[in-house]
């Protein structure tokens, strides 16, 4: 055998071996709390707990990997198919393990901190999801695609939200301001600060959130506050809400304050939370709907009032 003929297999054999690294190298992102995340292999086995993450996964081409998910994750159809692992209160540990994952996706903040530890305790990865601006969406869907192994259609979801947004921003956010308080729960009465994501969406909508300023993320105000505040619109969320002025009990509450200029010029919007307050894809959605809530609320102003 000639040298050149001897060398062949060494150069295969070293070939494979490459390959075989290059097949198994381990995959690092960053969560959402600054957390680093290593996978040995793109995840197979994807437990989310929480409906925004659930979404998530989807739109990042992870549907096919996941095999769990908590009551609510409901978005796309097929969600609802996937085996039940409890609540963002209460959460079955049993079942997660029996379901033998090798991600977990978890909502920071919904989640219950001893639930957590007893999660970490499983030595199975986990992923912090929290995004809190609506560019955290697309930057989220790139890292669940690198972990998943899909980076082509999480990449093409991103990009695709990305334009969606940069679209809204082009037409809305220079529109003439509009203070608005969103509404989170009416008793105690709740809102939220600037540091969360619907806050983002009023911003893009050419609105101003009159309780930015506030601590914490979800405060609570009281009603004589919001008559100060006196905002031009008052926005809740509402399962399936499609209509402008939905009559809501949240919201005819206000009404009882004729001089407020919500009430007086009829701006009490409904919009459907689970559009508005998930941190996913489908935000684009509930912020075109504020966004035309808001144009309404412009277009019913005395001429030459701001």
């Amino acid at each position: 055998m000639t040298r050149p003929a001897r060398l062949i297999p060494r150069f295969i054999a070293a070939l494979l071996c490459v390959t075989s690294l290059g097949a198994h190298a381990a995959i690092t992102v960053t969560d959402d709390t600054g957390a680093t995340v290593t996978l040995p292999a793109p995840a197979q086995r994807v437990i989310s707990l929480a409906p925004h993450v659930t979404e998530l996964l989807y739109a990042a081409g992870g549907g096919a990997k996941m095999v769990g998910a908590v009551s609510y994750s409901d978005y796309p159809p097929q969600a609802q198919q996937l085996p039940r692992v409890g609540d963002n209160k209460a959460l079955d540990l049993e079942r997660i393990v029996a379901l033998k994952p090798d991600l977990i996706v978890v909502w920071r903040h919904g989640n219950a901190q001893r639930q957590l530890e007893r999660l970490r305790e499983l030595h199975v990865p986990l992923f912090f999801s929290e995004p809190h601006h609506l560019d955290d969406v697309a930057v989220s869907l790139t890292k669940l695609g690198q972990l998943l192994g899909t980076s082509p259609a999480a990449d093409a979801a991103a990009a695709a939200y990305r334009q969606d947004i940069a679209r809204l921003r082009t037409r809305y956010a220079s529109r003439p301001p509009v203070g608005v308080f969103y509404q989170v729960w009416d008793k105690p009465l709740m809102t939220l600060n600037g540091e969360h994501m619907v806050s983002d969406v009023i911003t893009l909508c050419g609105g101003r959130n009159v309780f930015a300023g506030l601590q914490p993320l979800v405060p609570t105000v009281s009603t004589e506050a919001v008559l100060a505040a006196n905002p031009e619109a008052i926005v809740t969320s509402a399962p399936g809400a499609t209509q402008p002025d939905t009559r809501l009990p949240q919201l005819d509450t206000w009404r009882a304050w004729p001089a407020l200029t919500a009430v007086a010029h009829q701006n009490l919007f409904a919009i459907d939370g689970d559009l508005i307050n998930r941190p996913a894809p489908r935000i684009v959605q509930g912020a075109q709907r504020l966004c035309e809530d808001l144009e309404t609320a412009r277009s019913r102003r005395k001429p030459g009032a701001q």
